[in-house]
């Protein structure tokens, strides 16, 4: 491709062939960055008298982006982690156009050298088992609404599954004959994994696979209508489930409860089970060992156990005594 291409042309080869056909990103990842260049661009038409067809890549430059990502914080008061996942997608951009645009190799060097903002690292968000079992008891299992919910809330704390897997489900998916009952999903990465389910999730599972179908080819816990279920109507079934648990386990009350708790739950019951991190990552589908170091930090138990086995110095309790008797005689008062 010429260096004097224009930042259309090479925007569109970025997704149609970079991402799609060379790379095979995931649908997610690919409306991720579609989202964020559709941002940029609307941001950029305000600062160029041009549409963004007419746009040259010179002109999408370090100060330009940076004052992007500024804006994004500033009027859609996104977080710092949102704000460097739109700087990732600008990055990634910004690579390709290094290989089809080396005349601007100083330009797109600038781009690239944008640092991610650093930010506070929360501890995570999980239930304790108390905490877990009102959840799981609060969806009336007279209906069937409350049936599905209770199968997806158990299966999501079991199994860990992300989100999109959980929502994904299908029912081919699911074995639940024999002694290696197990769900296969394809997860981040296009990686494919298998994970065990216990007893009785299978029971629960055989149980919610046997209620009549409302449409044809439905996924494993659907809607009303039959469809897949969204992200905010998962939201919704959790916090309504939350409120109602809350009445049994008031410590629910203080937590932030999202769908990807769940999926902390079911790492932080393997750890503090003895199981060790190289098998969480395994169980998680996680890509490095590493992600399972948050769930080291969290487990407040695993700490207090340390501190009871280690012997640390010791202070000894005083009260501040005035030396003076004026000033003994005023404190006394």
């Amino acid at each position: 491709m010429k260096s004097s291409a224009t930042f259309a042309v090479l925007l569109e080869s970025f997704f149609t062939q970079w991402l799609m056909k060379q790379r095979r990103a995931s649908p997610h990842t690919i409306r991720s960055y579609r989202d964020t260049f559709h941002l940029l661009l609307q941001f950029t038409k305000q600062r160029l008298p041009k549409q963004p067809s007419q746009f040259e890549l010179t002109e999408i430059d370090a100060s330009l982006i940076c004052a992007f990502l500024d804006e994004m914080e500033e009027t859609r008061k996104i977080s710092c982690r949102s704000r460097n996942v739109r700087l990732s997608a600008i990055r990634s951009f910004f690579h390709y156009a290094a290989l089809e645009a080396p005349a601007q190799s100083a330009q797109i060097q600038r781009v690239l050298a944008i640092p991610n903002k650093k930010h506070t690292r929360n501890l995570i968000n999980f239930l304790t088992r108390t905490e877990v079992e009102a959840l799981l008891a609060a969806p009336d299992r007279k209906t069937w609404s409350g049936r599905r919910d209770h199968a997806l809330l158990l299966v999501a704390v079991q199994t860990g599954l992300r989100l999109s897997e959980l929502t994904g489900l299908q029912p081919k998916d699911l074995v639940l004959i024999g002694t290696g009952a197990h769900i296969r999903v394809i997860g981040k990465g296009r990686k494919e994994r298998c994970t065990p389910l216990t007893k009785s999730t299978v029971a629960v599972l055989k149980a919610w696979m046997l209620e009549p179908a409302k449409a044809d080819a439905q996924p494993v816990f659907p809607s009303a209508q039959g469809r897949r279920l969204s992200r905010d109507g998962v939201q919704y079934i959790l916090s309504r489930h939350v409120e109602r648990a809350s009445s049994v386990s008031p410590t629910l009350k203080a937590k932030r409860i999202s769908p990807h708790s769940l999926r902390h739950t079911a790492a932080m019951v393997l750890l503090q089970s003895g199981i060790d991190r190289a098998m969480i990552a395994l169980w998680l589908g996680h890509e490095s060992v590493e992600t399972t170091q948050m769930y080291l930090h969290a487990d407040l138990d695993m700490k207090e156990k340390l501190l009871s086995a280690t012997v640390m110095p010791e202070g000894k309790p005083s009260r501040y005594r005035p030396g003076d008797e004026l000033l003994a005689f005023l404190r006394s008062l």
